[in-house]
């Protein structure tokens, strides 16, 4: 079975069903990495994945510059829950932004929402290159699911369609420690958010916006201030914690 795990793996539709037998055609940028860049031929085996299907072997049915199918042949994973955290956070920079999708989406984050702050440094994005890197980072990671990229929103928008039933834990800087819970992320669970601040943290503004909220709960990341990116790996790897000890 280990021998499995050195295969190329690769995210299909939910459209294309993955049953065995079936034939499902390749899309052209999968055709020309697995023609071109891996050098790979037709009878070659490769795995294939979404989350309604689980993974399936496959085979390929044949390859040539950006066309091609496959050949499903058995399942090696049933389909399971993946649910983690919803992930807001100020965009940065392009590098960063695409580090944010990749770390994310390897942690477990279910859902991106990029957001615009007072001091977000950028508000433009490419969506289909996120969704892009969210796959990639699915298919590297070993995820049965891609997060799903929405478009940018203003942060009182974010807030104004948070549904209440779930709690949002948002990253504060400098925390009062009277404020603090004894853990972070105490009591999280799937569906949370975590909001991530853009560089330089949130307005005075924003912070009295955001703690009017009930369902927002203020952490600290603890004494350091750190940058955006790497304050959501820290706040990633925290909530996974908590949720896997729950």
């Amino acid at each position: 079975m280990s021998a499995l795990y050195t295969l190329p793996r690769l995210h299909v539709s939910v459209g294309e069903a993955l049953v065995a037998h079936a034939e499902l055609p390749m899309t052209p940028e999968q055709a020309r990495y697995l023609g071109t860049v891996l050098r790979r031929a037709e009878g070659d085996e490769v795995r294939l994945f979404n989350e309604r299907d689980g993974e399936w072997l496959a085979r390929i049915a044949g390859v040539r510059k950006d066309k091609g199918r496959f050949t499903v042949v058995e399942r090696l994973r049933e389909p399971a829950s993946e649910q983690g955290c919803v992930l807001a956070f100020a965009l940065l920079k392009r590098d960063a932004t695409d580090l944010v999708i990749r770390m994310g989406t390897e942690l477990g984050v279910s859902r991106f929402v990029p957001v615009i702050t007072e001091r977000t440094v950028s508000g433009r994005v490419k969506s289909e290159r996120l969704e892009s890197i969210a796959t990639e980072a699915a298919e590297q990671s070993e995820r049965l699911s891609v997060p799903v990229v929405e478009t940018p929103v203003r942060l009182t928008d974010f807030l104004g369609a948070w549904l209440a039933d779930f709690r949002l834990f948002v990253a504060v800087e400098r925390l009062i420690a009277q404020e603090d819970s004894p853990v972070a992320f105490v009591g999280a669970r799937a569906g949370d958010g975590v909001l991530i601040g853009p560089e330089g943290g949130f307005s005075t503004g924003e912070l009295d916006v955001l703690r009017a909220r009930p369902f927002v709960t203020p952490v600290t990341l603890g004494n350091r201030v750190l940058r955006a990116e790497t304050a959501v790996t820290a706040a990633l790897a925290l909530f996974d914690s908590q949720l896997r000890n729950a």
